[in-house]
């Protein structure tokens, strides 16, 4: 059986693969090469160093400057030539890189004489069969986005209704606003979601308002993802009507999430369920007839380090293992009258989906109160 080859990594700031690999994080640049299982080296800046020998997994944690450094205006230069000085101390010249690798990177190892092989499969395995830390983080995670849900359900029930503009406090209620009102109850509790979405400004009473946060742990660096579609004010029969059917459809996927089923499957049985109540999808024969609402996505992903990664839950034949962190959110849209979305995340188990969401779906503000 040949031997794996050494990995190279080079942190690029916020690098999934780097974190997973070392458990450390860093906006510097910063070397890991794993020459063999058990065998692995973090090499970083002297202000770094201290903090790297705390918190990384890797056996070793060493200071640049003791192996090789040279100032260089060319840093990508520099920090291959660390590279290869390390690796040839082990007698090595052949390695594996991300997909992911800044391209300056990848030629200045090989002007170095390093053979590189790009690795375009890396820990994507490991990364989707989450283990019982993971799946709580992300949990953790999830529970942190139901409270920043709520505290935007709460200023939308509170609002009151002056030309059919919602007002809170004698101003405009905004996505803005209520945003930051989310940020600022995500930040309390250890988390943040600097992306997140709040459709409408400013809020529209009877307006669908699609929230959808996707928080990250500092410290653990794991997300979490959560829509749901808040109406302030009087819901109309054809919105009602949307999310009954998205419902539905969020219902139907979660049922048949299990091991073995594929993306395709699960991303077909949401579509049939819009179709079959009146809406439909942007997938060959589940379209919409023109002014229709449908759904213009895919049905989900892979939560973990990064808020999308894999598995998928859309038109690809890879099936579901035991392990998998997905998202399931069907939605409808539909220009000049807004979307509604609604979307739980959940582990995929031996007997199914253990949804880590527990929050009201429900399109009345006075619900996540």
């Amino acid at each position: 059986m040949e031997q794996e080859l050494p990995l190279v990594l080079i942190n690029n700031g916020e690098d999934a693969e780097f974190y997973y690999a070392t458990r450390f994080l860093t906006h510097d640049p910063a070397l890991y090469i794993r020459f063999r299982r058990g065998d692995d080296v973090l090499v970083l800046n002297i202000l770094e160093l201290e903090r790297g020998k705390q918190s990384s997994t890797a056996k070793r944690v060493i200071d640049r400057a003791d192996h090789g450094w040279e100032e260089d205006p060319d840093w990508y230069r520099g920090w291959a030539k660390v590279a290869a000085r390390l690796l040839k101390e082990k007698g090595l010249d052949r390695v594996r890189v991300s997909g992911r690798l800044e391209a300056a990177y990848l030629e200045e190892l090989r002007n170095q004489d390093v053979a590189v092989e790009l690795d375009k499969q890396l820990f994507i395995r490991e990364r989707r069969h989450k283990n019982a830390d993971e799946a709580e983080w992300i949990h953790g995670a999830q529970r942190a986005a139901e409270a920043a849900v709520a505290e935007v359900a709460g200023l939308l029930g509170s609002a009151e209704v002056e030309d059919g503009i919602l007002q809170l406090d004698g101003r405009p209620l905004t996505s803005e606003r209520l945003m930051a009102a989310a940020q600022g109850v995500l930040n309390e509790i250890g988390y943040a979601c600097d992306d997140m979405i709040v459709a409408g400004s400013p809020v529209r009473a009877g307006g669908p308002v699609i929230i959808d946060i996707f928080p990250r742990g500092r410290v653990s660096r794991y997300h979490g993802d959560l829509t749901r579609t808040i109406v302030a004010g009087e819901i109309t029969p054809e919105v009602k009507r949307m999310h009954e059917v998205v419902v539905q459809a969020l219902d139907a996927a979660i049922a048949m999430i299990q091991p073995g089923v594929t993306g395709r499957a699960v991303n077909e049985e949401v579509c049939r369920v819009l179709k079959e109540g009146g809406f439909g999808a942007v997938y060959k024969g589940f379209e919409a007839p023109p002014g229709t609402p449908q759904m213009i996505h895919s049905t989900g992903h892979g939560v973990g380090l990064e808020v999308h990664e894999l598995p998928n839950l859309r038109p690809t034949d890879v099936p579901l293992e035991e392990g998998d962190v997905v998202t399931v959110e069907p939605g409808l849209y539909l220009e000049g009258l807004g979307g509604v979305r609604v979307e739980d995340t959940g582990i995929v188990t031996a007997h199914g989906f253990r949804n880590f969401t527990s929050i009201s779906r429900s399109l009345d503000p006075r619900s996540h109160m």
